[in-house]
């Protein structure tokens, strides 16, 4: 059984930690104008949090479908599908944890959510650091159809990039797969408190509104005219310290969250995480399209293999 740990990336600007327990990110350290480094994402000091289920969704990959199923239930090829309800009425990101070890399952499986962990596949350091993880999900796991196997690598591509490549490859059924990367950011520093004055711009085509319990209404609507161009998905910049995140993806749709439910959480060296502490920016598929049959397409067909890139392009100016 593996055991769980962290490894380092670090090319001499940027140095990221990444537990193979969940592909977490659990700090991520880069230079505001002056060339001061910065943890800019929240977490605990030690991995000991995390197992215990203490992080809502810090820094993991969510899946095998991120953000919300209406009622968790789906129908695929006729065959109707149920998954835990871990957000009443909805299902949301189960599994959380996607990349976890079957033979480790923390003590609140009670409350319907796994978490485990899983070695590392290949860790290679020198100028482009990258770590690579894989996942192996069973037919049937959480309620969904199908094996999948899974990969995600970080890679540090230049001094202030990193580079996260996702893959799925159904072995038996068509299956749903939408994956996120659930960071949350401040790029003020992780315990510099609210990310209320940081700016955010979304290069949206569409949005998708949402009913009483945050799950997609079907519509899709525009917010300019469509370009086909991408894929700059957004630019989030701490006024103060200059630090700028601009994001770029091949997924078709992307979750912003303020850490609206965050509330008192102590990590990193003390610090109190409170409401809208962080922002996430969670590439991925529309939430629930897999029962919206005019959403894009969610699920991957047997032997064609889901890929999901998301690139970090730091800067500070």
């Amino acid at each position: 059984m593996a055991e769980p740990k962290l490894f380092e990336l670090n090319n001499g600007t940027m140095q990221v930690k990444v537990s193979n327990f969940g592909c977490t990110i659990t700090s991520l350290f880069v230079p505001d104008k002056d060339g001061k480094l910065a943890d800019v994402v929240l977490g605990f000091d030690t991995l000991e949090p995390y197992l215990k289920g203490a992080a809502p969704y810090f820094g993991c990959i969510v899946g095998r479908v991120a953000n919300r199923i209406k009622d968790g239930k789906f129908s695929l090829n006729g065959v109707e599908y149920a998954l835990p309800i871990n957000k009443p009425p909805n299902s949301l990101h189960v599994a959380d944890f996607l990349f976890r070890d079957e033979s480790y399952i923390s003590g609140w499986w009670a409350q319907g959510i796994r978490q485990g962990h899983l070695g590392s596949c290949e860790y290679k350091q020198g100028d482009n650091p990258s770590i690579t993880f894989k996942y192996n999900s069973h037919d049937g796991e959480e309620g969904y159809p199908g094996a999948v196997s899974f990969t995600a690598t970080y890679t540090l591509t230049s001094k202030m990039t990193m580079r996260l490549d996702m893959e799925g490859v159904p072995e038996n059924k068509p299956t749903p797969i939408s994956l996120a990367q659930h960071t949350y950011w401040n790029l003020a520093g992780h315990d510099s408190g609210s990310i209320l004055d940081h700016t955010i711009q979304i290069f949206a085509n569409h949005l998708t509104p949402v009913d009483h319990n945050t799950v997609p209404t079907g519509e899709i609507m525009p917010v300019k005219d469509e370009n086909s161009g991408l894929k700059h998905a957004a630019k989030l910049k701490d006024p103060n310290s200059l630090r700028t995140l601009n994001l770029w993806t091949n997924a078709p749709g992307m979750q912003f969250y303020t850490a609206n439910y965050v509330n008192g959480i102590v990590g990193k060296g003390g610090a109190v995480y409170g409401k809208h502490a962080a922002a996430c920016l969670e590439t991925q598929g529309y939430p629930n399209a897999i029962n919206q049959p005019n959403f894009p397409l969610l699920w991957s067909n047997w032997r064609d293999a889901y890929k999901h890139c998301m690139l970090f392009e730091f800067s500070a100016e």
